[in-house]
């Protein structure tokens, strides 16, 4: 697949929120995960490996107490890169209920995404 490919695909299962199967799906067995920096303790940080990858994404699912809603963007492609914006409105296990927002870009390479990176608002 190509880029566009990839990217149009991420967004009907993020949609869906089938992160896992998008993830076992779209991305490469090394990729890397990165989050910002100035994250507080027992955040969940940067990783790489896939199965590091699913890791912190079911970490993240643990934390979550209700899903009340949230959106996924259409992609916005420039060559072997990709972003999209997401906004979660969550419930966190003793943090109570957030509106998250951010923007996620990502880069392919030999049809597989390779990187993921999140900007977002800390605090």
């Amino acid at each position: 697949m190509n880029t566009e490919a990839i990217a149009k695909r991420l967004v009907q299962l993020c949609r869906e929120g089938k992160y896992e199967e998008a993830q076992t799906e779209l991305y490469a067995k090394d990729a890397v995960s990165i989050e910002p920096e100035g994250l507080p303790p027992g955040a969940l940080g940067n990783v790489k490996g896939l199965e590091a990858i699913y890791e912190k994404g079911r970490q993240f699912q643990a934390a979550v107490e209700a899903v009340h809603g949230g959106s996924v963007s259409d992609p916005v492609i420039a060559g072997n890169w990709f972003s999209i914006s997401m906004q979660l409105d969550i419930t966190m296990k003793g943090r109570g209920r957030m509106d998250m927002q951010e923007i996620c870009v990502y880069q392919v390479k030999d049809g597989k995404i390779v990187r993921e990176q999140f900007f977002y608002d800390l605090g």
